[in-house]
């Protein structure tokens, strides 16, 4: 798909406002509503805007938490991999999925969960007893400083 500079403008403006009004996102790139419209359904159809969120606040909601897990694999067949990403998939602590290179880990998780009871249970009762995980390692959020929901430089992509 081609983007032009008003699809461009279009995704840019709905990752940071993505409640914004169709009328409202018209009128700041400089369209009528009709063809803003059009463009943001066929930027969805076309699988580039994937979603509409909204960002909450998870120690507000008890989840204190945040850990990353490296998760080492015993070994590297597609079906292993499947079976485990389908597995993780249905963990609901589990907010981020990474299949990685350049470590000694296979995956890295982000987990949220209420302290760390939940996390040893978490840990012990459910990721480790998934078939091939054979090494963990955590690491513990102290505090977040930076979270961003958008993409950067959307502006210079070329059409």
């Amino acid at each position: 798909m081609t983007l032009d500079r008003f699809d461009r403008e279009i995704l840019a403006l709905l990752q940071r406002e993505g409640r914004i009004s169709n009328q409202d996102l018209a009128d700041r790139i400089g369209l009528s509503a009709s063809p803003c419209l059009r463009r943001v359904r066929e930027l969805e159809t076309a699988g580039v805007i994937l979603g509409y969120h909204a960002r909450l606040d998870a120690k507000k909601l008890g989840l204190s938490l945040m850990a990353l897990i490296h998760i080492s694999m015993d070994t590297h067949i597609p079906e292993r991999f499947e079976h485990f990403e389908a597995v993780i998939a249905e963990i609901p602590e589990v907010i981020e999925c990474l299949l990685i290179a350049g470590q000694t880990a296979d995956y890295q998780l982000k987990v949220v969960v209420k302290d760390m009871e939940a996390y040893q249970e978490l840990l012990l009762n459910r990721i480790t007893r998934i078939a091939g995980v054979t090494g963990v390692h955590s690491s513990f959020v102290l505090r977040q400083t930076a979270s961003k929901n958008h993409l950067p430089a959307i502006f210079s992509l070329a059409n």
